[in-house]
C-alpha cells in the first residue's frame, strides 16, 4: 500500500525559552525537524512526507532546508489555528490511497521499528495507536478526594498514529472540537476500532530544554 507522512511543527519555543521554534532548534547539528524527516525517508525511500507549518514559519524552513542540504521530497501545507486543522490541511495533499502517519514533528528519534511495526498493524486493520506504559505511581486528586489508578491500565500515547488514509481523510472533513487531542480520538469518536501497538521511551516530544539534552544523550 502506499505509503504517506503528515508531520506535524506548529510550536513557538515559548517553553524552551527561546525565539526560534522548537522544531528548528539543532539536534546533533541538525533541525529537529529535519532529523523527523529523515526518519521517514530512511525508513521508506518512496514514502511521500508532507510537513505542516504556520504560514510565517514556511519561508524559514526553505532556507534551512538550502543551509543543510536537505535533498528529501517533501511538500509544504501551511496549518491552520489547531492542531486537528493543520492535520486536516496536510491530509489534503495526500492524492492517492493507502496508509498515512501522522507525526509530531519534535519528536526526531522515532525508530525503524517503531515505522516498521505501525505500518505493518495498519496496512493489516486500518489503525495503529503507539503507547508506552506507566511507570509512575497514578493517583487522581479532586479537591479533597483522592483515588489510586491501576498504572498497568495507564497508557502513555505517542506518534506516529497511523490510519488508512481515505477513512482517515473521510474521518477529519468535520468541525473541529476541543476533545480533539489527537488523530486516535477523531478516529474512535466516530466509533472507528483503535489498534494499539508498542511505542519506545525514547520517543519523546522535545517541548523544554532538558528534553533536549535528554535527546542529544541517546
Amino acid at each position: 500500500m502506499k505509503r504517506y507522512a503528515v508531520i506535524v511543527a506548529g510550536g513557538k519555543g515559548v517553553r524552551m525559552g527561546n525565539d526560534i521554534p522548537k522544531q528548528f532548534l539543532l539536534l546533533k547539528g541538525k533541525p529537529i525537524l529535519m532529523q523527523s524527516l529523515e526518519a521517514f525517508h530512511s525508513f521508506d525511500s518512496a514514502i511521500e512526507c508532507v510537513i505542516v507549518l504556520p504560514k510565517a514559519q514556511i519561508d524559514y524552513w526553505k532556507q534551512l532546508c538550502c543551509q543543510y542540504n536537505c535533498k528529501i521530497p517533501h511538500k509544504v501545507v501551511e496549518g491552520g489555528s489547531e492542531r486537528f486543522l493543520s492535520v486536516r490541511n496536510g491530509l489534503a495533499a495526500i492524492t492517492n490511497d493507502g496508509v498515512v502517519a501522522v507525526h509530531d514533528g519534535v519528536r526526531p528519534l522515532l525508530t525503524e521499528k517503531m515505522l516498521r511495526e505501525g505500518f505493518e498493524m495498519a496496512e493489516k486493520f486500518g489503525s495503529a495507536v503507539p503507547y508506552v506504559d506507566s511507570v509512575d505511581s497514578l493517583r487522581v486528586i479532586d479537591g479533597e478526594q483522592t483515588k489510586t489508578l491501576d498504572r498497568s491500565k495507564i497508557k502513555r500515547i505517542q506518534t506516529p498514529q497511523i490510519f488508512n488514509s481515505r477513512k482517515l481523510c473521510s474521518i477529519m472533513n468535520v468541525d473541529y472540537q476541543p476533545q480533539f487531542t489527537d488523530e486516535a480520538t477523531v478516529w474512535e469518536l466516530a466509533g472507528e476500532k483503535l489498534h494499539f501497538y508498542n511505542g519506545d521511551a525514547k520517543n519523546i516530544k522535545i517541548t523544554t530544554p532538558d528534553d533536549l539534552r535528554i535527546a542529544e544523550i541517546w
